[in-house]
């Protein structure tokens, strides 16, 4: 499909750089087929049924955003001044101290070259891929790489928030949800970013429960489409796990009339990539570059709660897939047009799948 087929226009406004307090106040679009209602987050327990099951993504934000600079090289003017400042966004771990990260100004890096931060870190660049990643090993690894993270990092807010405001405590806790418990993502699972202990309550005084996954999101989530036709994309793989017994809820909540609504499209993908033709859902551990657009059957999902998203960009895309393209460009314009706030901090969507014959 072409990607323009995916574009629209947003004022600058709506972009969200607080999320709502508390954070079940935000407002939540519910779009079913050409129909939308305006609620609030709160309201969700009242739009899903008795034997429903939530599933968030439990992965933890980590301090992926590094400042250092490059050591200078040996034949540099001065070889012991500092070299070019550069700034790593991790990506993907490839092994106890090897990461997958985008580096600014990557052209600034060559193979063999070092970056040195605060703390005693640096990182040597193994690799130079597509698209930007750079392989950096570090001089730490395991736990104590992690640890020097949480010292010389910062949460990795999205460019469109970073760009309008610094970053600073207050994101420490606005920028992690209340299932995070794992280690190993780069950006939010930011429909998870709502839920509060009342909301929780709610959810399961009404009988629906919560499942747990995994899907540790990477910085290619910001990577605009660059590509004119969907089919020339190519998506970056993330790391994902479902256990056994998330799974066995999952078959026995389906087996009884249940509905299964992942909470944000990170846990959509693992669970689509999970599950099988016949709608099975297994256990799984491993990479995911699942690429969901308009066409796609979907296996495992009833629903969707999710944000807004990015104009042509994959998840706009997947959003597209399950609940009808020309239903989410009415839905994007009625949110534009009424002030709900985009974005990772913004409001949210609860969509039903379009119908087909």
């Amino acid at each position: 499909m072409r990607v323009d087929l995916f574009d629209f226009d947003l004022p600058d406004e709506r972009i969200a750089l607080r999320p709502a307090n508390p954070r079940d106040a935000a407002r939540l679009l519910v779009v079913k087929g050409d129909s939308r209602t305006d609620l609030k987050v709160h309201d969700l327990p009242g739009q899903l049924k008795f034997g429903d099951v939530l599933v968030v993504n439990r992965t933890k934000v980590i301090p992926a955003r590094l400042h250092g600079h490059r050591r200078p090289r040996p034949d540099a003017l001065d070889p012991s001044g500092l070299g070019p400042a550069i700034e790593l966004t991790l990506h993907k771990r490839q092994a106890p101290d090897c990461w997958i990260s985008f580096a600014k100004p990557g052209k600034r890096l060559a193979l063999g070259d070092t970056v040195e931060f605060s703390h005693g870190l640096s990182a040597h660049v193994e690799n130079k891929g597509d698209g930007g990643a750079v392989t950096f090993r570090f001089s730490k690894g395991g736990v104590d790489l992690d640890a020097a993270f949480a010292e010389v990092g910062e949460m990795p807010l999205p460019p469109y928030i970073a760009s309008k405001r610094v970053v600073d405590d207050q994101d420490l806790a606005d920028y992690q949800t209340l299932f995070a418990q794992s280690n190993g993502s780069v950006a939010a699972p930011t429909a998870g970013l709502h839920f509060t202990p009342n909301l929780i309550t709610g959810l399961k005084d009404a009988g629906i429960s919560i499942a747990e996954v995994t899907l540790h999101v990477g910085a290619g989530t910001f990577l605009p489409v660059k590509t004119d036709n969907t089919d020339e994309h190519v998506m970056h793989s993330e790391w994902g796990s479902i256990s056994e017994e998330t799974a066995a809820l999952l078959n026995e909540t389906r087996a009884a009339g249940g509905r299964i609504i992942p909470v944000g499209t990170t846990s959509l993908r693992i669970l689509e990539t999970a599950t099988s033709e016949a709608g099975v859902v297994s256990n799984f551990a491993g990479d995911t570059d699942i690429f969901i657009t308009p066409g796609y059957r979907f296996k495992a999902v009833d629903g969707l709660l999710t944000n807004f998203h990015l104009p042509k960009s994959t998840l706009f895309m997947l959003v597209s897939a399950l609940a009808g393209l020309e239903n989410m460009q009415a839905a994007y314009k009625h949110a534009i047009d009424t002030e709900y706030r985009f974005y990772s901090y913004g409001d949210a969507c609860l969509l039903w799948p379009e119908k087909t014959s």
